[in-house]
C-alpha cells in the first residue's frame, strides 16, 4: 500500500488533542447557555446564488456535485464558508417559529478554498453567538453579546486575549463632520495603516479620496487613538469634530467597552481601537476584533459586530449583532506549539486488570459497577502479567489499575505514585481531577481544567 499523505488545509487531531477541542467547545456552549442562548445547527450546503455575492470570497466556495452528474450540469449547491450566511437563511426560513429577539449560538465546521497556512485552513470550526431582532434591535444587545463572548473566552486557558472595539457610526460621523464626501473610500484607505507608513496613507487620502492635507491628518489622529481606560470620549472630543452620528457612535462605543470591561477576567483586555473597521458593506455600528498575545501573526482570532440588515424578506428586516470565534484558527497553532495539550488520550480513569480468561467476568462486573457511577473504565485486553497490564495503562495514560483479588475483594493502584489500597467498586471514586481528561495549558501558571 502506498504511503498516505495528509491533505493540506484539513487538520486532524490525535485523541489527546481532540480532548482540548472538545473541552473548549463544551465550555463555550455552557457559557452561551448560561446567558440564555439556544443552540442551532444549520445544513452544510446553501444554494450557490445565496453564497456567491460577486466578491473575492466567491473564488473560495467549494461546490457540491455528484460524480455521475451530466457533463454540462451546473453546480447549484456549495459548502458554507462561514456561519452567518446560513444563519441569515435560517432566520428567514423559520421566522414564524422563532421568538424575537432570537438568541442563538452555533459551533460547526465551515469550508473555504483558500491557500492553507498557519491559522487558515480549508476546513475549520467556528463558534458564533448572535442576537437577532425583528425590524428593530435595541442597542443594549450589542453590549450583551460582546460581554457574553468576553465571558466565554475568559474562561478558557488561552494566552492573553485582547478585545478591540470600534463603532462604524463614530468613524462615519467623524469623517462626515470633517466634510469628507466618500466616507467608505476614506475608511478603506485608513485600513492600509497596518501595511503602509502614516505619511503614505495621508497622501492616498489626498490623492484618492480628495481630502485636504488637514482632513487627512485628522483622520490619522482618530485612527491612532487606542485606549484601555475611561479617556476615550475625552480623546475623541479633543479633535474638535462635531456630528450627531459621531456622538451616537461614541456613546455606544463607550458603553460596549465599559460593559465588557466589567466582566473581563484576568486574562482578557478590553480596549477601544479606532483603527478597527471590518466589513465595510456589512457592519453598521459596533465592530470588534479579537487578538491573542504571542500569536499576532494569526491576525485576529475572532470578530464581529452590529448589522442592521442581517436578512430581509422585502417586508420585514432582521437586524442583529454577533461575534465569531475561530476555534480551529486558535487551537491548532496552540496545540502544535505545545501550549495546549490533553492530560490523557483516553477517557478511561481505570483499567480493570484480568488475572485469567476464566476470571474476565469478575473484572467485567467491576467495570460495570464503576460505569454505573459515571467512572470511565476499560477491561484489560488480555490476562498478561500484571506488570505488563500496568505498562499498558501507562501507555494509554490511564491513572488507576484495578485488581480483583481471589477472595472477591478488590484493590486499586495509582500507578503514578505506586499507592495501592483496598476498594469497593460500589463506593470508590477517584479524585475529581482524574475523573476525565482535562486540558493542560502552559499559557497560565498551573494546570487548569476548563471551566
Amino acid at each position: 500500500m502506498s504511503k498516505i499523505s495528509p491533505l493540506s488545509g484539513f487538520p486532524e487531531l490525535l485523541p489527546a488533542q481532540r480532548t482540548v477541542e472538545r473541552e473548549v467547545v463544551a465550555s463555550l456552549s455552557r457559557t452561551f447557555e448560561l446567558h440564555g442562548f439556544a443552540n442551532i445547527e444549520t445544513r452544510v450546503v446553501e444554494p450557490i446564488d445565496r453564497l456567491a455575492k460577486g466578491g473575492e470570497i466567491d473564488k473560495e466556495i467549494y461546490v457540491l456535485q455528484r460524480i455521475a452528474a451530466e457533463p454540462d450540469a451546473k453546480a447549484e449547491l456549495g459548502l458554507h464558508f462561514d456561519l452567518t450566511v446560513p444563519f441569515a437563511r435560517y432566520v428567514l426560513e423559520h421566522a414564524g417559529h422563532l421568538e424575537f429577539p432570537f438568541r442563538r449560538y452555533q459551533v460547526q465546521p465551515v469550508w473555504r478554498g483558500e491557500r492553507p497556512q498557519e491559522g487558515r485552513y480549508r476546513q475549520f470550526t467556528q463558534a458564533d453567538v448572535d442576537i437577532v431582532g425583528r425590524d428593530e434591535l435595541p442597542f443594549h444587545h450589542d453590549v450583551e453579546v460582546m460581554s457574553v463572548m468576553v465571558d466565554a473566552l475568559g474562561r478558557l486557558p488561552l494566552p492573553r486575549l485582547s478585545f478591540q472595539f470600534n463603532n462604524r457610526k463614530l468613524i462615519q460621523g467623524f469623517y462626515r463632520g470633517l466634510g469628507i464626501d466618500d466616507v467608505t473610500d476614506a475608511i478603506r484607505v485608513i485600513d492600509k495603516l497596518d501595511k503602509l507608513p502614516a505619511e503614505e496613507v495621508a497622501a492616498l487620502l489626498v490623492e484618492r479620496v480628495g481630502t485636504t492635507a488637514e482632513q487627512a491628518q485628522r483622520c490619522l489622529e482618530l485612527a491612532t487613538i487606542r485606549v484601555a481606560d475611561g479617556s476615550l470620549v475625552e480623546r475623541v472630543r479633543a479633535l474638535g469634530v462635531t456630528d450627531a452620528l459621531l456622538d451616537e457612535g461614541l456613546e455606544e462605543l463607550a458603553a460596549v467597552v465599559d460593559g465588557c470591561r466589567a466582566v473581563a477576567g484576568d486574562r482578557v483586555d478590553v480596549e477601544a481601537n479606532l483603527r478597527i473597521a471590518r466589513g465595510l458593506d456589512y457592519y453598521t455600528g459596533t465592530v470588534v476584533e479579537i487578538f491573542m498575545a504571542g500569536y499576532e501573526r494569526l491576525k485576529s482570532v475572532g470578530g464581529g459586530g452590529r448589522y442592521d440588515a442581517l436578512a430581509s424578506d422585502g417586508r420585514t428586516t432582521y437586524p442583529g449583532v454577533g461575534v465569531s470565534f475561530g476555534v480551529s484558527r486558535t487551537l491548532v497553532p496552540l496545540i502544535t506549539d505545545g501550549v495546549l495539550s490533553g492530560s490523557r488520550p483516553v477517557p478511561s480513569a481505570v483499567l480493570v486488570a484480568v488475572s485469567s480468561e476464566e476470571e474476565r467476568a469478575a473484572s467485567t462486573r467491576v467495570a460495570a459497577a464503576l460505569r454505573a457511577r459515571d467512572i470511565a473504565c476499560e477491561v484489560a485486553p488480555s490476562p498478561a502479567r500484571f506488570g505488563k497490564q500496568i505498562r499498558f495503562a501507562e501507555r494509554r495514560g490511564i491513572p488507576y489499575v484495578w485488581f480483583v483479588q481471589p477472595d472477591g475483594t478488590s484493590q486499586v493502584k495509582d500507578i503514578r505514585t505506586g499507592d495501592q489500597v483496598e476498594a469497593d467498586p460500589s463506593t470508590w471514586i477517584p479524585p475529581e481531577a482524574d475523573l476525565r481528561p482535562t486540558t493542560i495549558s502552559t499559557a497560565i501558571s498551573e494546570t487548569e481544567e476548563i471551566q
